[in-house]
Protein backbone atom coordinates (compact mmCIF):
# COMPACT_ATOMS: atom_id res chain seq x y z
CA UNK A 1 0.00 0.00 0.00
CA UNK A 2 2.64 2.67 0.75
CA UNK A 3 4.97 1.55 -2.75
CA UNK A 4 1.26 2.20 -4.35
CA UNK A 5 0.87 5.86 -2.19
CA UNK A 6 4.31 6.52 -3.47
CA UNK A 7 3.65 5.69 -7.08
CA UNK A 8 0.95 7.73 -6.99
CA UNK A 9 2.05 10.84 -5.18
CA UNK A 10 5.08 10.96 -7.48
CA UNK A 11 2.55 10.64 -11.06
CA UNK A 12 0.77 13.39 -9.37
CA UNK A 13 3.45 15.32 -8.60
CA UNK A 14 5.63 14.98 -11.84
CA UNK A 15 1.78 15.56 -13.84
CA UNK A 16 1.37 18.90 -11.76
CA UNK A 17 4.52 19.97 -12.89
CA UNK A 18 4.21 19.14 -16.59
CA UNK A 19 1.23 20.98 -16.59
CA UNK A 20 2.84 23.97 -15.07
CA UNK A 21 5.75 24.36 -17.17
CA UNK A 22 3.80 23.66 -20.49
CA UNK A 23 0.71 25.84 -19.27
CA UNK A 24 3.33 28.43 -18.52
CA UNK A 25 5.37 28.26 -21.83
CA UNK A 26 2.17 28.14 -24.26
CA UNK A 27 1.02 31.36 -22.22
CA UNK A 28 4.05 33.09 -23.08
CA UNK A 29 4.34 31.80 -26.42
CA UNK A 30 0.84 33.46 -27.54
CA UNK A 31 1.86 36.46 -26.25
CA UNK A 32 3.43 36.74 -29.76
CA UNK A 33 1.74 34.48 -31.96
CA UNK A 34 -1.60 34.27 -33.56
CA UNK A 35 -4.28 31.98 -31.71
CA UNK A 36 -4.79 29.69 -34.85
CA UNK A 37 -7.96 27.40 -33.14
CA UNK A 38 -9.79 27.40 -29.48
CA UNK A 39 -11.56 24.86 -28.40
CA UNK A 40 -15.39 26.32 -28.15
CA UNK A 41 -14.16 27.01 -32.02
CA UNK A 42 -13.61 22.85 -32.24
CA UNK A 43 -16.72 21.74 -30.04
CA UNK A 44 -18.93 24.37 -32.14
CA UNK A 45 -17.83 22.37 -35.62
CA UNK A 46 -18.34 18.95 -34.07
CA UNK A 47 -22.28 20.19 -32.62
CA UNK A 48 -22.82 20.79 -36.01
CA UNK A 49 -21.53 18.05 -37.35
CA UNK A 50 -23.73 15.75 -35.17
CA UNK A 51 -26.75 17.77 -35.59
CA UNK A 52 -26.11 17.43 -39.65
CA UNK A 53 -25.39 20.92 -40.20
CA UNK A 54 -22.80 22.31 -42.88
CA UNK A 55 -19.83 23.14 -40.56
CA UNK A 56 -19.00 26.81 -40.33
CA UNK A 57 -16.04 28.65 -39.14
CA UNK A 58 -15.08 32.07 -39.90
CA UNK A 59 -12.16 33.72 -38.13
CA UNK A 60 -9.55 36.22 -39.77
CA UNK A 61 -6.66 37.11 -36.86
CA UNK A 62 -5.94 41.06 -37.21
CA UNK A 63 -3.63 43.07 -35.01
CA UNK A 64 -4.95 45.24 -32.61
CA UNK A 65 -4.69 48.24 -34.38
CA UNK A 66 -6.82 46.79 -37.69
CA UNK A 67 -9.77 46.98 -35.53
CA UNK A 68 -10.98 49.77 -34.92
CA UNK A 69 -10.81 51.50 -31.52
CA UNK A 70 -15.08 51.63 -31.29
CA UNK A 71 -15.10 48.22 -30.99
CA UNK A 72 -12.46 47.89 -28.20
CA UNK A 73 -14.50 50.78 -26.28
CA UNK A 74 -17.62 48.93 -27.27
CA UNK A 75 -16.40 45.93 -25.25
CA UNK A 76 -15.16 47.48 -22.44
CA UNK A 77 -18.44 49.55 -21.69
CA UNK A 78 -20.41 46.61 -22.48
CA UNK A 79 -18.31 43.62 -20.73
CA UNK A 80 -16.00 45.36 -18.29
CA UNK A 81 -15.46 48.64 -17.24
CA UNK A 82 -13.25 48.08 -15.15
CA UNK A 83 -10.57 46.24 -17.75
CA UNK A 84 -7.68 48.63 -17.86
CA UNK A 85 -8.01 48.82 -13.47
CA UNK A 86 -7.91 45.51 -12.31
CA UNK A 87 -5.51 42.68 -12.59
CA UNK A 88 -7.84 39.91 -14.22
CA UNK A 89 -10.93 39.67 -11.51
CA UNK A 90 -13.24 42.42 -10.56
CA UNK A 91 -14.27 41.41 -6.92
CA UNK A 92 -17.14 44.31 -6.64
CA UNK A 93 -18.57 43.04 -9.64
CA UNK A 94 -18.45 39.10 -8.31
CA UNK A 95 -19.71 40.57 -4.88
CA UNK A 96 -22.50 42.34 -6.45
CA UNK A 97 -23.35 39.08 -8.79
CA UNK A 98 -23.68 37.36 -5.77
CA UNK A 99 -26.18 39.34 -4.27
CA UNK A 100 -28.17 39.88 -6.90
CA UNK A 101 -28.30 36.33 -8.01
CA UNK A 102 -29.49 35.30 -4.32
CA UNK A 103 -32.57 37.38 -4.97
CA UNK A 104 -33.35 36.45 -8.35
CA UNK A 105 -33.59 33.54 -10.89
CA UNK A 106 -32.21 34.53 -13.45
CA UNK A 107 -28.39 34.69 -12.35
CA UNK A 108 -25.61 37.72 -13.58
CA UNK A 109 -21.89 36.40 -14.32
CA UNK A 110 -18.82 38.65 -13.40
CA UNK A 111 -16.46 37.32 -15.75
CA UNK A 112 -14.21 40.17 -16.96
CA UNK A 113 -12.55 40.38 -20.34
CA UNK A 114 -9.38 39.09 -19.13
CA UNK A 115 -11.60 35.87 -17.86
CA UNK A 116 -13.10 35.49 -20.69
CA UNK A 117 -10.33 35.07 -22.83
CA UNK A 118 -8.40 32.90 -20.80
CA UNK A 119 -11.48 30.81 -20.98
CA UNK A 120 -11.70 31.02 -24.61
CA UNK A 121 -8.42 30.64 -25.49
CA UNK A 122 -7.19 27.30 -23.45
CA UNK A 123 -10.37 25.68 -21.77
CA UNK A 124 -13.65 24.58 -22.62
CA UNK A 125 -17.13 25.79 -21.91
CA UNK A 126 -18.80 24.48 -19.13
CA UNK A 127 -19.95 26.01 -15.12
CA UNK A 128 -18.26 23.20 -13.20
CA UNK A 129 -15.93 24.29 -10.29
CA UNK A 130 -12.28 22.08 -11.88
CA UNK A 131 -12.92 24.28 -15.06
CA UNK A 132 -13.60 27.39 -13.15
CA UNK A 133 -10.39 26.40 -11.05
CA UNK A 134 -8.48 26.53 -14.57
CA UNK A 135 -10.17 29.83 -15.49
CA UNK A 136 -8.71 31.70 -12.32
CA UNK A 137 -4.94 29.94 -13.05
CA UNK A 138 -5.21 31.29 -17.02
CA UNK A 139 -6.43 34.28 -16.25
CA UNK A 140 -3.54 34.92 -13.23
CA UNK A 141 -1.15 33.59 -16.00
CA UNK A 142 -2.37 35.73 -19.09
CA UNK A 143 -2.66 39.29 -16.74
CA UNK A 144 1.18 37.99 -15.59
CA UNK A 145 2.53 37.89 -19.11
CA UNK A 146 0.36 39.64 -21.82
CA UNK A 147 -0.41 43.11 -21.86
CA UNK A 148 -3.71 44.81 -21.70
CA UNK A 149 -3.28 45.48 -25.44
CA UNK A 150 -2.59 41.65 -25.92
CA UNK A 151 -5.39 40.49 -23.94
CA UNK A 152 -8.10 42.33 -25.69
CA UNK A 153 -6.43 41.92 -29.40
CA UNK A 154 -6.60 37.71 -28.00
CA UNK A 155 -10.19 38.55 -27.02
CA UNK A 156 -11.74 40.27 -30.06
CA UNK A 157 -9.85 37.54 -32.07
CA UNK A 158 -11.58 34.50 -30.89
CA UNK A 159 -14.49 35.39 -29.15
CA UNK A 160 -17.83 34.05 -30.30
CA UNK A 161 -19.35 36.64 -32.10
CA UNK A 162 -22.18 34.85 -34.48
CA UNK A 163 -23.46 31.48 -35.60
CA UNK A 164 -19.97 29.70 -36.75
CA UNK A 165 -18.45 33.33 -36.83
CA UNK A 166 -15.45 34.20 -34.22
CA UNK A 167 -13.16 37.50 -33.94
CA UNK A 168 -13.98 41.22 -34.82
CA UNK A 169 -12.61 40.71 -38.50
CA UNK A 170 -15.03 37.83 -39.46
CA UNK A 171 -17.96 39.49 -37.40
CA UNK A 172 -17.68 42.65 -39.33
CA UNK A 173 -17.02 41.12 -42.84
CA UNK A 174 -20.42 38.85 -42.01
CA UNK A 175 -22.48 41.37 -40.50
CA UNK A 176 -21.46 44.62 -42.06
CA UNK A 177 -19.13 44.08 -45.44
CA UNK A 178 -16.52 45.94 -44.17
CA UNK A 179 -13.47 45.55 -42.69
CA UNK A 180 -12.72 45.50 -38.76
CA UNK A 181 -10.97 48.83 -38.59
CA UNK A 182 -13.36 50.68 -40.45
CA UNK A 183 -16.26 49.80 -37.76
CA UNK A 184 -18.76 52.63 -36.75
CA UNK A 185 -19.61 53.44 -33.09
CA UNK A 186 -23.01 52.37 -33.96
CA UNK A 187 -21.81 48.96 -35.65
CA UNK A 188 -19.39 48.07 -33.37
CA UNK A 189 -21.98 48.64 -29.94
CA UNK A 190 -24.21 46.37 -31.88
CA UNK A 191 -21.86 44.08 -31.97
CA UNK A 192 -20.99 44.34 -28.46
CA UNK A 193 -24.55 43.78 -27.70
CA UNK A 194 -24.81 40.45 -28.94
CA UNK A 195 -21.77 39.10 -26.81
CA UNK A 196 -23.74 37.52 -24.29
CA UNK A 197 -25.38 34.95 -26.41
CA UNK A 198 -24.16 35.36 -30.11
CA UNK A 199 -26.06 32.36 -31.32
CA UNK A 200 -29.33 33.80 -30.24
CA UNK A 201 -28.96 37.58 -31.58
CA UNK A 202 -27.62 38.66 -34.28
CA UNK A 203 -25.82 42.07 -34.88
CA UNK A 204 -26.96 42.10 -38.56
CA UNK A 205 -29.98 41.86 -38.10
CA UNK A 206 -30.67 43.18 -33.95
CA UNK A 207 -33.57 42.66 -32.60
CA UNK A 208 -35.33 45.32 -30.04
CA UNK A 209 -33.38 44.21 -26.97
CA UNK A 210 -30.04 44.32 -29.25
CA UNK A 211 -31.12 47.80 -29.99
CA UNK A 212 -32.17 48.75 -26.50
CA UNK A 213 -28.30 47.07 -25.54
CA UNK A 214 -26.72 49.36 -28.20
CA UNK A 215 -28.07 52.52 -27.16
CA UNK A 216 -27.07 51.55 -23.66
CA UNK A 217 -23.44 50.73 -24.67
CA UNK A 218 -23.53 53.85 -27.24
CA UNK A 219 -24.48 56.42 -23.97
CA UNK A 220 -21.31 54.43 -21.92
CA UNK A 221 -19.15 55.14 -25.01
CA UNK A 222 -19.77 58.62 -24.54
CA UNK A 223 -19.30 58.94 -21.13
CA UNK A 224 -15.94 57.47 -21.47
CA UNK A 225 -15.09 60.36 -24.15
CA UNK A 226 -15.96 57.67 -27.33
CA UNK A 227 -11.55 56.49 -26.74
CA UNK A 228 -10.07 53.63 -24.92
CA UNK A 229 -6.68 55.07 -23.42
CA UNK A 230 -4.75 51.94 -22.34
CA UNK A 231 -2.34 53.87 -20.38
CA UNK A 232 -4.77 55.51 -18.42
CA UNK A 233 -5.64 52.72 -15.71
CA UNK A 234 -6.16 55.02 -12.94
CA UNK A 235 -9.01 57.16 -14.72
CA UNK A 236 -12.76 55.53 -13.73
CA UNK A 237 -15.37 56.44 -15.79
CA UNK A 238 -19.14 57.29 -14.37
CA UNK A 239 -21.16 53.61 -14.92
CA UNK A 240 -24.71 54.28 -15.34
CA UNK A 241 -27.67 51.81 -14.89
CA UNK A 242 -27.35 48.85 -17.67
CA UNK A 243 -30.16 48.01 -19.84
Amino acid sequence: MKDFLKKAWRFTWKAAMWFLTISIVSVIILRWVPIPVTPLMLIRCIEQKVDGKEMKLRKDWVSLDEISSNLQLAVVCSEDQNFLKHNGFDFQAIDKAMEYNEKHKKTRGASTISQQTAKNVFLWPGRSWIRKGFEVYFTFLIEVFWSKQRIMEAYLNVIEMGDGVYGAEAASQAFFKKSAKNLSSSEAATIAAVLPNPRKFNAGRPSAYVQGRRSWIMRQMGYWGGVLRYEEKEEVKPKKKRK
